[in-house]
């Protein structure tokens, strides 16, 4: 059996988005799906730390991959190599932090199922015949989550650090993966950060956008069975 391998769902997900993943990779490694919980990033590091095994690869989306790179920076001997998917290594604005404000209230008052469809508008994914269907099928499982994991995890959002010096000093196989159709973090902004470290790869998901593993899940699974490929270097990190 190869290395393992650590999955991270993002904002407001769970292991469902990574089922077809889950199934592709398995015969080769010991995948895990780590849920994304605690009240701040350390926790979620920490509680995806405190499960893992000693050494792993580790691909993560979206908030999911926020909180890989956090667990790069915590533990570098333990992670062999590093997937961001729809990823931003950028902190988050402080109008885009300030947006977020009327959402939180309006879910605190019981409006969740609105604020999702906000979070998630139709036009953050791929214009393909089942864009609605996979829409649908994540505010479902977002409202299933919950409404205090949307706050918690919204403040942490919020308070996102800039990554980007972590990323720099990245020297392990890397990989970005995003979808083409992303409006949420377009395809520059993904090449960018494949750009900020010395051993990463960019592919971008073709007929996707925002959610590439349940839009374009073969694609997905061969840009991650690429990734696990990539030879590591005899370098100290």
């Amino acid at each position: 059996m190869n290395e393992a391998v650590v999955l991270l769902p993002g904002f407001m997900s769970d292991g469902r988005v990574f089922v077809d993943q889950v199934a592709d990779l398995s015969g080769a490694h010991a995948v895990q799906v780590a849920p994304l919980l605690g009240d701040s990033l350390e926790e979620m590091a920490e509680s995806v730390l405190a499960t893992a095994p000693p050494t792993f690869a580790i691909a993560g989306h979206d908030l999911g991959a926020t909180v890989a790179t956090e667990i790069l920076r915590r533990a570098p001997k333990r992670v062999t190599r590093l997937a961001l998917i729809c990823a931003s290594a950028q902190g988050e604005t402080p109008s885009a932090a300030a947006a977020r404000e009327p959402r939180i209230v309006r879910a605190k008052a019981g409006r969740l199922g609105e604020v999702l469809m906000e979070e998630m508008p139709s036009t953050t994914l791929a214009d393909t015949e089942y864009r609605n269907a996979i829409r649908d099928h994540w505010i479902d499982m977002a409202l299933e989550i919950g409404v205090e994991t949307y706050l918690r995890q919204s403040k942490i959002i919020q308070r996102r650090p800039d990554m980007q010096n972590v990323l720099r000093r990245a020297r392990l196989p890397c990989m970005v993966i995003g979808g083409a159709a992303n409006t949420l973090v377009p395809p520059r902004r993904q090449q960018f950060m494949a750009e900020l470290m010395a051993r990463a790869d960019y592919v971008q998901i073709e007929g996707a956008g925002h959610l590439p593993m349940l839009e374009a899940p073969r694609a997905m699974s061969r840009a991650l069975q690429s990734w696990l490929k990539i030879e590591a270097p005899l370098v100290l990190r």
